[in-house]
């Protein structure tokens, strides 16, 4: 056991000692190959330095060029830097300036459309004839999405410059063709002529000729021909350029109230054939009036309230011839009606009054029933010309577009008829109830008077019982009752 345990020790340290032998072998072997690795590491870098030597400098060179153009690249972009802040603030000040046009443009273009809109009002409607397209351009021109700024301005200037060359034309008057609308309502074709707030027309181979007056809604204005010699001056002046002109201080004023002037003439004939009626009415209402107002003046001029009492006294006193004798004597037609009773009372005393009492009121009510047929007449004229002249003027609509004068012309003849009706109606009216007026006082004087003739004259039964028994008998004609 210990020669195996001895035995094992020794081949433990054999083996040891060969390892050992085999690693120190290993690490010459390593040793060796370290070194060798080093002398060409050391070749290696050595070859590498005199490389970086060589290299070195041209790398020291092109890095100084390099340098150079950074340093040349930062100044440029200063210098473009610089470029950019001096546009940037070049921008802004145009902006600016921009804005600043843009405004003065708009401005300009609000001016000149508004002197567009307004234009036609400081103008004669005549000259719309001449110029009205121009004005419609120039209106329609900043409505009109299409367009451009450009073409607006263009459309706007251009009027401005047909504006100015029609301010140079107005300088001592122009004259330029169109049409105007004669009284009749006929459209006539023709020349104006415009000289300062005064316009003029003249129709060819002398047709319609006067002073020019705007109709509403119409570029065709009014012909409206004066009288005596400013129409024949109007006339002379278109055809030789010399004549009298209807011009006056006020500027118009005067002119413009001679024109609206109303003359009843005129009236008249605007009015239609219904107003010949209207006017055998008028004049039938007027000479009823004035022979009812002569007639009731003469019989105020005739009354006589003494001869009234005169003769009721008398009959009162039984003096029948005395009071016969005063009726017949006296004018007031109360006396009289009573006369007349009292003569034929033998007949019939209340018939005899109611007869005289009926003659009386016929002469006061002559003529009110000529009153009474106009009050009922001349409305009914006046609506009947309302039916024709509407009718006319229903009639044209429709029909030419250039005659607003005759449309306007056939209201204008139903309201002057229905406006003469009525007043002729209204203006009878007044003196009609007057009259009636007259009659009933007329009629209640007569009614008191034949009252108390009836009581004077008709004796009671007991007043005839002493008649008979205490007084001799009286002739009939003169028996009558004490009042």
């Amino acid at each position: 056991m210990k020669t195996l345990k001895t035995l094992l020790c020794i081949a433990v340290l054999a083996a040891v000692g060969s390892a050992r032998q085999a690693a120190d072998q290993t690490i010459t072997q390593v040793s060796r190959s370290a070194e060798q690795e080093l002398a060409g590491s050391v070749e290696e870098l050595n070859r590498v330095r005199e490389q970086i030597a060589n290299e070195k400098l041209p790398l020291a060179q092109e890095l100084t060029a390099l340098e150079e153009k950074l340093t040349d690249l930062r100044r440029e972009s200063e210098t473009v830097t610089r470029s950019v802040d001096a546009g940037n603030l070049e921008l802004s000040t145009i902006k600016a300036q921009t804005k600043v046009r843009q405004d003065e443009l708009s401005y300009l273009g609000n001016f000149l459309d508004e002197y567009a809109r307004t234009f036609d009002s400081k103008i004669n409607v005549s000259e719309l004839q001449r110029c009205g397209a121009a004005i419609e351009t120039a209106k329609q021109a900043t409505e009109n999405t299409a367009l451009s700024l450009q073409e607006k301005f263009e459309r706007q200037t251009a009027f401005v410059t047909m504006t100015i060359e029609r301010l140079f034309d107005a300088i001592g008057g122009m004259r330029f063709p169109g049409l105007g609308v004669d009284l009749a309502g006929g459209v006539a074709s023709g020349q104006f002529a415009i000289v300062g707030p005064v316009a003029l027309f003249r129709g060819d181979a002398g047709g319609a000729t006067g002073l020019v007056v705007p109709q509403s809604g119409s570029t065709k204005p009014l012909i409206r021909p004066l009288e005596g010699e400013l129409q024949a001056g109007i006339v002379s002046l278109f055809d030789g350029g010399d004549g009298l002109l209807p011009l006056d201080p006020s500027r118009g004023g005067a002119l413009k109230a001679l024109v609206q002037k109303t003359n009843i003439i005129h009236i008249f004939e605007k009015g239609g054939p219904i107003m010949w009626p209207l006017l055998v009415a008028s004049i039938l209402a007027l000479g009823t009036v004035i022979e009812r107002i002569i007639f009731l003046m003469r019989e105020r001029m005739k009354r006589d309230p003494k001869a009234l009492n005169a003769f009721f006294t008398a009959v009162t006193d039984g003096d029948i011839e005395g009071a016969l004798r005063i009726g017949n004597a006296s004018q007031f037609y109360v006396v009289r009606a009573l006369s007349y009773a009292l003569t034929h009372k033998e007949q019939s005393l209340p018939n005899a009054l109611l007869y005289a009492q009926a003659q009386e009121m016929k002469r006061f009510s002559r003529g009110v029933a000529v009153l009474d047929t106009v009050i009922t007449l001349a409305p009914l004229l006046g609506l009947l010309g309302t039916v024709t002249g509407m009718m006319g003027s229903f009639s044209l609509i429709g029909g030419e577009l250039s005659a607003p004068g005759a449309i306007t012309g056939g209201i204008a003849e139903a309201l002057i008829a229905t406006a003469f009706g009525l007043g002729i109606a209204i203006t009878a009216l007044l003196p009609f109830n007057f009259l009636n007026a007259r009659m009933d006082e007329a009629q209640h004087e007569i009614d008191s008077a034949s009252a108390q003739l009836e009581l004077l004259v008709r004796p009671t039964p007991t007043q005839a019982s002493v008649v008979h028994t205490s007084e001799p008998a009286r002739p009939k004609h003169l028996e009558f009752a004490n009042s």
